[in-house]
């Protein structure tokens, strides 16, 4: 049996003058050697090979797509669009690997798959029957087909396969969840939304209060007397002085009594206190 060496550490008490610390102890044990995983290692190599046959694909496509787009239009923007070509696919192809537990919603992604390649195979056929080599336009567009192929099979490999009732069961957990999600952006747009609401009305609040304390003094002379006098100020006062002397001016309205005495006596004051010293001294 094969064994490998690997270091050990643990704590172990050791004693100096009669004083015990926890010091740390290394030491090397032979333990046996796993046997090596070829499937691990089979899945991972077909993985690495599908990987590297879409990049030739897109680099063969690309550059087979873009030669014959760029008789019309220039080198950069023909081959930039060329990508677009297995790019798709290979788009598809990633989503249908997403939605790989969820085959109701990955058909599409497969079906248009299957569009994208065959647009992509006839461009490449086209480029090369117009360039008078057909073999080549053919063999050319077997490389998407060989490396979509390639793809799938590696897919294939690392597929889960659910059995109906699972399928079922992993399709319903997955409704309850994307119910949540899907919820999240609708209670942000309706917070937005009655943010916005409350918003506007304090808005329109704040010129109505506006307008109701400045009415509009149009059909008065700007030089003729003050019509809402207010009483003069004669130092420090109290609460009760200050609702008196509103009075005995000809203030009779509590709003603008307890105005008054907010700006003279106490900013604080409350309503319920004045209105009771107005009752007394009426």
């Amino acid at each position: 049996m094969k064994t490998r060496t690997i270091e050990r550490t643990r704590l172990v008490p050791h004693t100096v003058d009669g004083v015990t610390e926890m010091v740390l102890d290394r030491e090397k044990i032979e333990v046996p050697t796993p046997p090596r995983d070829w499937d691990q290692l089979v899945r991972a190599a077909v993985t690495i090979g599908a990987a590297v046959l879409v990049t030739i694909s897109l680099t063969w496509t690309t550059a087979s797509i873009g030669a014959l787009l760029a008789v019309s239009v220039a080198s950069v923007i023909a081959y930039g669009a060329a990508v677009a070509f297995d790019a798709s696919w290979i788009m598809c192809m990633g989503v249908e690997w997403l939605l790989r537990y969820d085959p109701a919603r990955a058909a599409l992604a497969k079906k248009a798959g299957r569009w994208a390649l065959a647009v992509s195979m006839g461009a490449v056929f086209a480029h090369g029957y117009l360039a008078g080599h057909t073999v080549v336009g053919i063999v050319g567009a077997l490389v998407s087909a060989l490396a979509k192929g390639g793809w799938t099979i590696a897919m294939r490999v690392h597929a889960r396969p659910l059995d109906p009732r699972t399928q079922q069961w992993v399709a319903k957990r997955r409704a309850a969840l994307d119910g949540q999600l899907a919820m999240i952006p609708v209670r942000r747009e309706l917070q937005r939304g009655q943010a916005l609401i409350e918003a506007e009305q304090r808005a329109l609040a704040a010129v109505a209060d506006s307008g109701s304390a400045d009415p509009d003094q149009s059909g008065q002379s700007a030089d003729g007397p003050d019509p809402d006098p207010q009483p003069t100020a004669t130092g420090p006062m109290t609460i009760k002085d200050a609702v008196r002397t509103a009075v005995d001016s000809g203030i009779r309205d509590p709003d603008r009594v307890l105005a008054y005495v907010r700006k003279v006596a106490d900013a604080n004051a409350r309503e319920d206190t004045v209105a009771r010293y107005i009752r007394l001294a009426g």
